[in-house]
């Protein structure tokens, strides 16, 4: 249009200028006239086509003012034109069924349906750099901090804010997930099995409320963090609320990737170290759940409470090649304790480890994220959707020093060998089939064994297999 408003100016100038050119000649009223006509033709298509341009920048200014909108694979969300401001919406939802084999020997383990997680998440970016994550939780509680072993308390899992400095340098503060545990940093609808191991769910913190540093450095082959925390007991989640003391637990953790970006089968190798700290870890003591996370295999005994220091030790890595996926990891606490006549004094050694394996049957690639199926399960259509095997085995160990013997008496120690075992072991299997990206199905079994728990003074026995069939149906979005 542009081209043609141009040519058609051209050829009246010309015009023009050849009129003008014989008016020189013959000063003929008709030609003079038709001459203005011209020239004032010429003016307003000037004024047009600078409207055209003044219309154009307004429209492209406007674009840059236009919010963007997205529904989509990533959930729902709204981001400002320029990318500066960002604010979306997600979601996790995990309904469970859980079967006990073996529930004789507690009147916990009932089976049932149950909502493992009902978290909506609002996240969003402020001027490029600033981010942050509210997220509350109205699916069942399992804490080792927790009033009974199964609750229901709706309460704020993750309410912080990230400063994104430098990729070296960034800041986290409020409530969330301490850099700590390897399999804990996964996301609840990441993990490979319905429960995490023993390595996280009774050992290290789940959740704290404080600040951390950390960042990526050497090509992002190196990832470190330090932070400090109110502190919790081993695989408890802090309220938001004030500290009881002033002693904090100091966290720290480096793990690298070295040979990311190698283009090598050890591409998907990483492995590091992470650590907690506290000097007085005083008060309540945890229970070690078993894998169903409705079951204590090990209580301490009423009036025992930390009394000192606490320290934990978690080494940890995984390896992703293709189809195949490993992960392990080991804690250890060492943990001041006092029993309850003020009598006794020690420090106990627990600890945990657990390894497993995933391998995803159609193809994908496995990773520390979930599977994306490369054919979405659609009825009628040729897609299955992606399917993985999962196997998993895990201890519990707890120090020997922590039991009263028929000699000295359960009230002489820490927890009392025929109500409490001193080692659990398990090992499992499962089957995930990832519909799509946004939904999934899984069976997971679990058959654990344990060392002690039952019988009397004069004859200790071992407690019964616990063994459990777990079902999920999760949401993500």
């Amino acid at each position: 249009m542009q081209f043609k408003i141009n040519k058609i100016t051209s050829a009246l100038l010309a015009s023009g200028l050849l009129l003008a050119t014989h008016s020189a000649f013959a000063a003929d009223p008709e030609i003079e006239a038709l001459r203005q006509t011209i020239l004032d033709l010429d003016q307003k298509i000037k004024v047009l086509e600078r409207k055209n341009e003044i219309a154009a920048e307004e429209a492209t200014a406007k674009k840059k003012e236009t919010p963007v909108v997205n529904a989509g694979p990533n959930g729902f969300g709204i981001k400002s034109a320029d990318g500066q401001f960002e604010y979306s919406l997600k979601g996790l939802i995990q309904l469970d069924y859980r079967h006990f084999d073996k529930p004789d020997h507690t009147a916990n383990a009932d089976d049932g349906f149950t909502a493992r997680r009902i978290r909506p998440t609002f996240q969003g970016t402020l001027f490029g750099k600033y981010d942050f994550r509210f997220t509350p939780e109205f699916g069942e509680t399992l804490n080792n901090n927790a009033t009974t072993p199964s609750s229901n308390n709706s309460r704020v899992i993750d309410a912080y804010v990230d400063a994104r400095f430098d990729p070296a340098f960034k800041i986290r503060a409020g409530k969330f997930k301490p850099f700590v545990g390897l399999e804990r940093l996964q996301g609840g609808g990441d993990i490979k099995f319905i429960e995490r191991s023993y390595v996280s769910n009774n050992f290290l913190p789940n959740r704290g409320l404080g600040a951390s540093i950390y960042g990526d450095v050497l090509d992002s082959k190196v990832s470190y963090a330090v932070g400090v925390f109110n502190g919790t007991v081993d695989g408890g989640e802090e309220n938001t609320r004030i500290d009881t003391d002033n002693d904090k637990d100091y966290t720290a953790r480096i793990f690298t990737t070295p040979f990311k970006g190698s283009d090598s089968v050890l591409e998907g190798l990483g492995f590091g170290i992470a650590g907690t700290y506290t000097n007085s870890a005083t008060g309540a003591l945890p229970s070690y759940k078993a894998p169903s996370q409705q079951l204590n295999f090990f209580t301490y005994n009423t009036g025992t409470v930390g009394d000192g220091s606490r320290v934990r030790v978690s080494p940890q890595a995984y390896y992703y090649y293709g189809p195949f996926g490993v992960i392990a990891e080991y804690a250890r606490t060492s943990q001041e304790v006092r029993n309850a006549a003020d009598t006794v004094h020690d420090t106990l050694k627990n600890d945990a480890w657990q390894i497993a394996a995933s391998w995803v049957l159609t193809g994908e690639d496995a990773s520390f994220k979930s599977v994306k199926p490369k054919n979405p399960f659609e009825t009628g259509k040729d897609g299955w959707g992606a399917w993985e095997l999962v196997a998993r085995y895990q201890e519990n160990s707890i120090d020997s020093s922590a039991f009263g013997t028929a000699a000295s008496g359960v009230a002489a120690r820490f927890a009392n060998p025929t109500a409490s075992a001193k080692e659990a072991k398990t090992w499992g299997i499962g089957v995930n089939w990832y519909l799509n990206q946004w939904v999934r199905l899984a069976t997971n079994y679990e058959q654990t064994k344990f060392d002690g728990g039952a019988g009397t003074f004069a004859n200790i026995q071992d407690r019964e297999d616990e063994r459990i069939l777990f079902s999920r149906l999760q949401f993500q979005f």
